[in-house]
């Protein structure tokens, strides 16, 4: 079980080494913009890294909306940072859930997800697994609860997508952290990569505010128990930069029997 940090994506080896991180998670481009990712001049460096290496999608995209506006540029989007992810030899790129908006059927969203991946597989499929990460808020979330996690996974499973857990977003989304994993893999038979944040807010408040692991409103103990269940690559988006992170990673390896 490696463990590490989600840092910045200028000198992504510099900050690993900074932290003592194993995983490395950072994004292609700007994650509040709809910009492609262009070639790194450090990809071989990267490659050749002993770094677990993980590429978070940008925020933007939400193939599941119903507005075609949207929609069609999130799918080019998650298609061409796949790409990039790729070619830095990522073991997956992170994806948010989506949603359609108040009033609209989550049944189409579903539908939406299916034919993201149909679209793909057309022109040979995505070029490494797609992580598809639960939120924390939302009425019209596709992964925020476990039951339209399920009519999700009934839409797309075949199709072999992968499965990011964050302990934030499931706090704060309403889902209890004890039990967790065992549910979440009753549906989705896989967990590939656990984002380990503590909470600002209380449990079921919807709201995506990521504390440190000895902060925040969800017991510590509870997080580890999830990392032992899972048995997936562990990444940290805690506040306080390098300080902050470090002593994060310190926590879960001492907490893991691995300090």
């Amino acid at each position: 079980m490696r463990i590490g940090a989600h840092i910045e994506r200028d000198d992504p080896l510099d900050s690993a080494a900074a932290r003592g991180a194993e995983v490395a998670q950072f994004f292609l481009t700007d994650p509040q913009a709809w910009q492609d990712p262009a070639p790194r001049t450090d990809a071989d460096a990267i490659k050749a890294a002993d770094l677990q290496i993980y590429i978070h999608a940008p925020y933007r995209i939400n193939v599941a909306t119903l507005n075609n506006r949207i929609r069609v540029p999130s799918r080019k989007l998650l298609a061409s940072h796949a790409s990039g992810a790729a070619a830095l030899g990522a073991g997956g790129l992170v994806v948010h859930g989506g949603h359609v908006d108040k009033g609209e059927d989550l049944a189409t969203g579903v539908e939406n997800w299916r034919k993201t991946f149909d679209y793909a597989s057309r022109d040979g499929g995505f070029p490494l697994p797609i992580l598809i990460e639960n939120t924390a808020g939302g009425d019209n979330a596709c992964a925020r609860r476990l039951d339209a996690l399920a009519r999700l996974w009934d839409a797309i499973g075949d199709y072999d997508p992968g499965f990011c857990l964050d302990t934030c977003h499931a706090h704060a989304g309403g889902e209890e952290l004890l039990g967790l994993v065992d549910r979440v893999k009753a549906i989705t038979g896989r967990i590939d990569l656990v984002h380990a944040n503590g909470s600002k807010d209380p449990f079921d408040s919807g709201r995506d505010r990521h504390d440190n692991l000895e902060a925040g409103t969800i017991e510590p103990e509870l997080i580890v128990a999830v990392i032992r269940a899972a048995g997936a690559p562990v990444v940290v988006e805690t506040p306080g930069g390098q300080a902050g992170q470090s002593a994060d990673i310190a926590f879960l390896r001492s907490r893991l029997g691995r300090s």
